[in-house]
């Protein structure tokens, strides 16, 4: 059995376990919101997985000890800042930070906002930072309570992102956040969609959760018709607009691919490192496939999270990964940071991406 399949029976062995969890922690770390929900609010339309398939993905994963090595907030929130904009400039779906020495199955209480939490882990910073810039900033005040870690956010460039749109801009989807004023007709409910009057949904929401909402040909804000909530997917699916990036956490190299949330784990995988083979792009070929992952190490590169990870029984990068590559040959720095590796690699795999994206 080539590992390929046997990955691919794993996944699936481990994916009707995990799904109730994976929908759980979706809430937590893709931004949909900072506040406890009660069990009513998880609704069909935010389940965007099956829909999702119908396009292939291509995600990263980076560890959160990258963050350890920064010597101060300011530079911390910058080196995140730089990783939030490679994934929105690349198209990237999935952003994965992993502890690269953590060896418990699943932390998810380290997901859980902490407003008087100042000393949080590298992976807790970075999923919160990158959480807060894929958000638009209209509903950052709503989703994100104050937070130390947030403190140096303002420096940032923006990301600029298809779904960041401004006050005056119509677009046939928004992003928005449930209200607690109630609509005129107190069937529905109001979202705050970022224009000059609030929005209705035919739906009865609690407040305080992000929705993308299809706003439709009509821009006629007094008018009582509802507008529709859609899966985050359908701007993409419709329109083929990019529509950010979602954030998840993994507590280890395992936990990466084993709680990968689309349905039967990631197809193809791709490791990178200066041990890695090299090869340039024109003659890298990358198969077919739905769901692709790049994975990026540490200060100690990928192979310290795997000799760390007590779950993985080879211990041989080689082996976990379908191609493991080294993206940036004849280096002169004798280091290459991750957040610059993530930029030079995703402009390295533009190419055999593409012709892989055009066989299907």
């Amino acid at each position: 059995m080539t590992k390929k399949k046997k990955r691919e029976r794993e996944a699936e062995a481990v994916s009707n376990a995990d799904k109730q969890e994976s929908e759980i922690e979706a809430e937590l770390v893709n931004g949909d919101s900072h506040k406890k929900k009660k069990k009513k609010t998880k609704r069909k339309f935010k389940g965007d997985d099956d829909e999702a398939q119908l396009i292939p993905t291509v995600s990263i994963a980076v560890s959160g000890s990258i963050i350890d090595n920064a010597q101060s907030l300011e530079l911390a929130t910058r080196l995140a800042g730089q990783i939030a904009r490679a994934a929105t400039i690349f198209r990237i779906d999935e952003v994965v930070v992993f502890d690269s020495k953590s060896n418990s199955a699943n932390n998810s209480s380290m997901l859980t906002p902490d407003n008087s939490d100042e000393n949080e882990s590298g992976a807790a910073f970075l999923v919160r930072i990158l959480q807060y810039l894929e958000t638009p900033q209209y509903l950052r005040k709503a989703l994100f309570p104050k937070h130390n870690s947030l403190r140096f956010v303002g420096m940032l460039p923006p990301l600029d992102a298809p779904h960041h749109l401004r006050k005056h801009e119509w677009a046939p989807f928004r992003e928005g956040v449930t209200l607690k004023e109630r609509a005129s007709n107190s069937l529905g409910t109001l979202v705050d969609v970022g224009l000059s009057k609030n929005v209705t949904i035919d739906q009865a929401l609690d407040p305080g959760i992000r929705v993308t909402v299809a706003m439709g040909t009509n821009r006629n804000l007094d008018t009582d018709s509802p507008r529709q909530i859609v899966s985050s997917s359908k701007p993409r699916e419709e329109a083929g607009m990019y529509w950010g990036y979602k954030v998840r956490y993994a507590s280890n190299v395992s936990s990466v691919l084993k709680e990968c949330p689309y349905k039967g784990g990631y197809d193809h995988l791709i490791g990178t490192s200066e041990h890695g083979l090299i090869v340039t792009p024109s003659c890298l070929t990358i198969p077919t496939f739905r769901h692709l992952l790049i994975a990026f190490g540490g200060l100690a590169g990928l192979e310290e999270g795997i000799e760390e990870d007590n779950n993985l029984k080879v211990k041989d990068a080689r082996e976990v990964f379908d191609q493991y590559l080294n993206t940036c040959p004849h280096q002169g720095s004798r280091t290459i940071r991750t957040e610059e590796a993530i930029f030079i690699s995703l402009q390295f795999f533009q190419e055999p991406i593409n012709r892989a994206l055009q066989r299907n």
